[in-house]
């Protein structure tokens, strides 16, 4: 179907659902301006002016000046005091919002109003900006929740009806408007269109597709109308696979976290008693005056507050996630990309993962009286009525050699061995290799089946053939032997082809220090040849499922926590086993999905050294937060007792470093 023309009002809209749509180049840098409209921001920004003016009218009208510091408190204030109680009463427990409300009314009840005024406006502020650090990650990576569609355009009996997406069944076939979201997972019935996948794959140019290529459900049709055949639900798409990864991500935190978490209760104790003791026992003690110590008090209060340290973690885990997203990595929470940081071993699974996992034709061999292309066009003809991966690969490469398909007669398929069939008179068979009868030797290890078991016997061949034979299998090839009326007249070798990017991605990974293993289900000799390839060094082959997971197990004790890349069924128990499993998110299946910790939404492997390099500078940006925040709160507690630091002085102190330290965590948003 030609690409229809769109109103101007349409394409208008398209262009900005295309704009809107999150992709690896957009959002790099933060959005101020969506920072200054946080409500929060707002809240400490109006705080901090009412301080501003209060402070300036002090000299002049007291009253009024008190009255506008008591206003600042309850703008900049309220929202954490909220908080703080609500902890109190329902968990009984203390935290930093509350020791930090105390220390600023601590300060006024002294008479230290704008100290006060301007520990609530920093404290405000630093919270604001921890509060923009999470909206702006959870934006990057559930902006795509926007994209869901509602309803669809379904054809019914030459009707098109709207239907909610929740009744959309594989089979409905749809119409898609150019502009519109694409409703469901699918395959291009009829028409062309180039496809913005950003929000799903995080590529950063349109795809074109046309008849027989594969949408998913929430990218954008450009200019083209395209009628879509449905082939999956709506849970079972991509699309929702992914909402709910957003969902598990955003509820799971990083074990670091929950330790901090645990020890800001015990810290903010210990800080109240503390704090007691100062005002009780320092004028017994020392003969320190009430207000000399309740002044020290309330400094310690502000200066010892876990303020920085709270706030040196989830930020950046945050932060990390998002620009992660915007490279089509979705992790399902924190800890995983705190774990990723430890990987010691990639462990891939190959077909599927190291390669396309689809056979593609590399080598067809004829007998001198035979025509290539005769011999192609035939095999193609038998090999159309089958659904074998390797006959649509035979299929496939007679299509690229625009050789046009005859019909084929009495086709059967021969159990065990291959597929027969009629063509033009003429009897061609297609099977393993176990026909060549007395060439049948240990060089011939592509196969296990006893030609005796089934109706095709073994012919009689030169040895030319056996050599042929081996030397394509020793290339990691699969070899299928062609026959025509009982005489064997040529050989067809196919291979799963490896990632483009494979060989780079191994190579970047082994420069990071990481070393990189295949586990695979296939031959030793194909995985040997996939492995020299793509340059991986250990290579661990003819293993079952449970055999994978042995061999993760086996990885972790000897080399360290192993990232597990896969794509199949069989590869979730090696996922769930390994310290962090990725899925595969456009050839993976849904169990692989399900169990993965991480997703490449893109299939990119290249990207996977990317990650684990982000992942270690979000590991390497806590630690240095951990150590400036806890250099900052003991150098602020020292001097309090032995200097007398003034309480501006540790207000701007203790502030500053946590504002500091998230600042520090949003580098990693670029």
């Amino acid at each position: 179907m030609q690409a229809i023309h769109q109103p101007l009002h349409r394409q208008k809209q398209a262009e900005q659902r295309l704009s809107q749509t999150p992709g690896p180049n957009r959002g790099r840098k933060p959005d101020f301006r969506a920072m200054v409209q946080n409500k929060e921001m707002q809240s400490a920004l109006g705080s901090g002016l009412l301080m501003l003016i209060a402070w300036g009218t002090a000299p002049y009208f007291g009253t009024l000046s008190i009255m506008l510091y008591i206003v600042a408190y309850a703008v900049g204030g309220w929202t954490k005091a909220k908080e703080g109680i609500e902890t109190l009463v329902k968990e009984r427990d203390l935290d930093v919002n509350l020791l930090m409300i105390a220390a600023s009314l601590g300060a006024a009840a002294i008479g230290y109003w704008n100290e006060g005024a301007m520990l609530i406006f920093i404290f405000a502020l630093s919270g604001a900006l921890e509060s923009y650090a999470t909206e702006r990650s959870h934006k990057d990576i559930s902006s795509l929740l926007a994209l869901k569609p509602e309803t669809a355009l379904r054809i019914e009996d030459g009707q098109m009806n709207l239907v909610a997406i929740d009744d959309l069944q594989p089979g409905d076939l749809l119409l898609v408007k150019p502009g519109e979201l694409i409703p469901a997972d699918g395959v291009v019935y009829r028409g062309s269109s180039f496809i913005n996948q950003s929000s799903i794959t995080g590529e950063s140019l349109p795809v074109d597709k046309v008849a027989g290529d594969e949408v998913y459900a929430g990218t954008v049709n450009g200019e083209g109308a395209l009628y879509v055949e449905v082939t999956k639900s709506a849970e079972g798409s991509l699309f929702g696979k992914i909402i709910k990864m957003v969902e598990e991500a955003q509820a799971e935190v990083p074990d670091s976290q929950r330790f901090m978490e645990r020890f800001e209760g015990i810290y903010a104790r210990i800080v109240v008693i503390v704090t007691l003791l100062v005002i009780a026992g320092t004028p017994l003690v020392f003969g320190w005056t009430w207000n000399e110590a309740f002044y020290k008090a309330m400094v310690f209060l502000v200066v010892a507050s876990p303020c920085a340290l709270v706030s040196a973690i989830m930020p950046v885990m945050l932060s990390a996630m998002s620009s992660s997203a915007r490279r089509g990595i979705l992790f399902k929470g924190g800890a995983h990309m705190e774990n990723m940081a430890r990987t010691r071993v990639v462990a891939f699974d190959k077909t599927g993962t190291l390669t396309m996992g689809t056979p593609q034709v590399t080598d067809i061999i004829t007998a001198e009286h035979v025509d290539r292309t005769q011999l192609l066009a035939a095999v193609a003809a038998i090999e159309n009525l089958s659904m074998h991966p390797l006959a649509r690969a035979i299929v496939d490469q007679a299509n690229k050699e625009n050789i046009t398909l005859q019909e084929a007669e009495h086709v059967q398929a021969l159990t065990g061995w291959g597929i027969e069939g009629t063509v033009n008179d003429v009897v061609w068979s297609i099977g393993k290799t176990n026909v060549l009868g007395s060439m049948q030797s240990e060089k011939m290890t592509g196969s296990n089946v006893d030609p005796d078991e089934h109706d095709v016997n073994p012919v009689k061949v030169s040895s030319e053939w056996g050599d042929v034979c081996s030397r394509l299998e020793g290339e990691g090839k699969t070899v299928s032997a062609v026959m025509a009326d009982g005489e064997l007249v040529g050989l067809i070798a196919m291979r799963d082809t490896v990632r483009p990017q494979a060989a780079a991605a191994v190579k970047k990974l082994e420069a990071m220090g990481v070393k990189v293993a295949m586990l695979t289900g296939d031959r030793a000799r194909s995985a040997s040849v996939i492995a020299c390839e793509t340059g991986v060094n250990m290579v661990y082959a003819d293993l079952l499922p449970g055999d994978k997971v042995k061999q993760v197990q086996a990885l972790r004790k000897q080399y360290g926590p192993v990232l597990m890349v896969g794509d199949g069924v069989n590869d979730a128990p090696a996922l769930a086993a390994a310290t962090v499993g990725m899925g595969m998110g456009l050839s993976g299946s849904g169990t692989a999905l399900e169990v993965a910790d991480a997703v490449l939404m893109n299939d990119n492997i290249e990207e996977i050294a990317w990650v684990i390099g982000q992942a270690r500078r979000a590991q390497r940006t806590v630690k240095q937060n951990m150590c400036f925040a806890i250099t900052v709160i003991l150098a602020l507690i020292a001097g309090n007792f032995l200097q007398d630091v003034a309480l501006p002085l540790g207000v701007v102190g203790h502030e500053g470093s946590t504002i500091l330290v998230i600042l520090n965590g949003l580098r990693l948003l670029r």
